[in-house]
């Protein structure tokens, strides 16, 4: 009697529909949103800071330049990362398994970006520019060094998707999470770089 009630109940509750947007990447939206806040503060902290010294030497003497023309290549191979990951999506559209080549170059632009900035910031500590040595360094390494982070963590979530994607495990809803989450790391990085680094 009380399984002929279930299995009636049963019968009458409605279908559960998949959701429109995938929670995961409600997840992952809300989460870069916070981290644009994040970066708009920095930055706006940043652009007040400037526009204060307007007229004085920039940098401050005894401090090196930032390499802009060095930095500009590897900014170049970050959005190229993002463009590559782009095709990458497309790919796995067609047939999962194609996307690998594309999201494995998209994760060896971005190692060699964040490969890259390493190398720049043990320069620039070499040069002087530390934390310590200036607001100068404080604001470049606070607002960059967030960005690393950032980078980092969406190195390590695109090496998580090539790989559950090379067993063919990878959703497509856990592919557009990553996506967006790269997509946040390259876009912001041409606005960090233009206010920074001028």
């Amino acid at each position: 009697m009380e399984s002929a009630t279930l299995t009636d109940r049963e019968r009458t509750e409605p279908p559960r529909r998949e959701p429109a947007v995938p929670n995961c990447v409600i997840g992952t939206i809300l989460f870069v949103g916070t981290e644009i806040m994040l970066f708009a503060g920095l930055i706006s902290a940043h652009v007040i800071f400037m526009s204060e010294r307007i007229g004085e030497l920039w940098p401050p003497p005894g401090q090196p330049r930032l390499p802009f023309e060095e930095t500009a290549i590897n900014t170049a191979a970050l959005m190229a990362s993002g463009i590559v990951l782009a095709f990458g999506r497309l790919a796995y559209n067609q047939q999962p398994r194609r996307a690998l080549l594309p999201l494995g170059m998209a994760l060896a632009l971005g190692m060699f970006f964040v490969g890259f900035q390493g190398v720049e910031w043990v320069g620039l500590i070499g040069e002087g520019l530390t934390l310590q040595s200036s607001t100068y360094g404080a604001f470049f390494y606070t607002i960059v060094g967030a960005h690393a982070l950032h980078a980092v963590a969406a190195l390590i979530c695109l090496a998580w998707a090539w790989s559950r994607l090379w067993r063919g495990t990878l959703g497509k809803a856990h592919f557009d999470s990553v996506q967006i989450f790269w997509y946040f790391v390259v876009l912001v990085w041409p606005v960090i770089f233009f206010q920074v680094y001028q």
